[in-house]
């Protein structure tokens, strides 16, 4: 849950203490009510940063954090004007933080006049807005929504969702119990939800992760397979987040993708190198021959012996695989010589591996 809020409530920032701070507020609330989640992103340092909303002062509105608040985390498009955008940047006036990184309100620089915000009018500050977007029922139909296209399938079930929001919105945002009826739902393993989502680089390189008990030497390392791969943890290619589905897949990403098992079970060195963006080097291009050196060199150890020992007994490919049907074993085992390892590393160098 915190890496889809994580993507839903992207910010890119440089400032690490900012980027711990919503980070935890995301861990804190992911399960909880989404009108915490909300609030306590909406005046974190990180989310203020990066949509300008330092710059937000009476007289002089910056209308950037109250349109994406609306367009990317709340309503979505089409259920609120230009003039909403306005009358929400006026209300947003003052919201900025002091120098530890604290939510701070300057009323010196706040607009007093009164705002007509989505039909409602009144001496409208931050949370008075952020508390009419909540009454929209189009708000818990967009982020049920996204949560469904997240969890379940990229094509949407409009009676499925329908169902969803409105027991989503009754609930005052509880998102344990929007999950909890997600997870519990018949139609959740549909044969049509099974498989058909393509797996982001953070959820193919988390899975194997997971499977293969590993010590990795340089963690620091595994930025540049996200650089390569497309999806740095942090740093979203924009405040709308990162794309899905097909968009993960290219010529280049395909074959790394592919390859990313081999290589970091020692079998195959790393033949790509990421482009040199100081941004995401953090200050290291001055070192770029050692940063590539050190990054051709994964430094994992697995543990062979406790992936024999799970795999006793059991099909790698049944546990590995989320739709065998597609698969075609004899290919795999054509380049197999029957230990665990080696059919647990080509099963997940198949393209049947990048689903879930």
């Amino acid at each position: 849950m915190a890496f889809f809020w994580h993507g839903h409530f992207a910010s890119r920032v440089i400032n690490p203490k900012f980027n711990k701070q919503i980070l935890n507020i995301i861990r804190k609330n992911a399960l909880g009510n989404f009108k915490d989640l909300l609030f306590e992103v909406s005046q974190s340092p990180a989310m203020l940063n990066f949509l300008n909303n330092q710059q937000n002062k009476k007289d002089h509105p910056n209308e950037n954090f109250a349109r994406e608040v609306m367009e990317l985390f709340t309503m979505g498009r089409g259920n609120y004007t230009e003039k909403d955008i306005r009358e929400g940047a006026r209300a947003f006036t003052g919201w900025s933080y002091d120098k530890e990184g604290n939510f701070k309100e300057r009323k010196n620089l706040h607009d007093e006049g009164a705002k007509t915000f989505l039909g409602k009018t009144g001496n409208f500050d931050g949370s008075d807005v952020l508390n009419i977007i909540l009454e929209q029922k189009a708000t818990a139909r967009f982020i049920t929504t996204k949560i469904y296209k997240f969890f379940v399938n990229e094509k949407a079930d409009d009676d499925i969702i329908a169902k969803l929001s409105t027991n989503f919105y009754t609930s005052g945002y509880d998102i344990k119990k929007l999950m909890t009826e997600i997870f519990s739902s018949s139609w959740f393993y549909d044969q049509k939800n099974i498989g058909n989502r393509i797996k982001s680089p953070v959820e193919l390189m988390a899975g194997i992760m997971r499977i293969l008990p590993m010590h990795i030497q340089n963690p620091e390392n595994l930025i540049v397979y996200q650089k390569l791969l497309g999806q740095m943890l942090l740093y979203p290619p924009n405040v709308a987040g990162w794309p899905s589905g097909k968009s993960w897949i290219d010529s280049s990403t395909l074959m790394l993708r592919l390859q990313v098992p081999q290589i970091w079970s020692g079998l195959r060195p790393l033949e790509y190198s990421p482009r040199q963006d100081d941004d995401l080097d953090m200050g290291m291009k001055s070192k770029e021959t050692a940063l590539n050196k050190s990054f051709k060199n994964p430094n994992i150890t697995i543990d062979w012996n406790r992936v024999d020992q799970t795999f006793t007994r059991k099909n790698c490919e049944d546990y590995l695989i989320i739709n065998t049907k597609i698969l075609n074993m004899q290919a795999v085992k054509s380049f197999s010589d029957n230990t665990t390892k080696m059919n647990v590393i080509n099963l997940m160098s198949t393209p049947e591996y990048q689903l879930m």
